[in-house]
């Protein structure tokens, strides 16, 4: 008896161990995606897009983070249509959070640059 309640507590505890790991790599893959677009300039430079192929890549990075990073690694000058309909879908998806959000509309309004505000914002998150 006391073993299997040793063991659902080890499995219940794992599961949030986990979770709390997954929500680093969310926070820290919206984290990189912000410093990135607000420091670029017209397009993501080379090492700038490997580290956006490995959050589109990792699941950990959250569906929403792994769209975002797409459409930041295809821009040239502007997302482009596919990236700004990813984004778009991001806006408009109820449960997506505040910061995917804020995030969604600075890349879809991204032109050469991150305007004044759209920095602040990133700053923010």
């Amino acid at each position: 008896m006391k073993f299997e309640l040793i063991k659902k507590m080890t499995v219940i505890a794992s599961i949030g161990l986990f979770s709390q790991f997954a929500l680093a790599d969310a926070a820290s893959a919206q984290k990189t995606i912000a410093g990135i677009v607000a420091g670029m300039n017209h397009f993501p430079s080379d090492a700038e897009k490997a580290q956006l192929v490995e959050i589109a890549g990792d699941e950990n990075s959250g569906r929403g983070m792994q769209m975002i990073a797409n459409a930041v690694i295809n821009i040239q000058h502007a997302a482009n249509a596919e990236g700004k309909t990813a984004m778009q879908q991001i806006i408009d998806y109820p449960q997506a959070s505040a910061s995917a959000i804020s995030l969604a509309q600075v890349v879809l309004g991204f032109n050469h640059m991150a305007s004044a505000e759209a920095k602040e914002t990133l700053a923010g998150l």
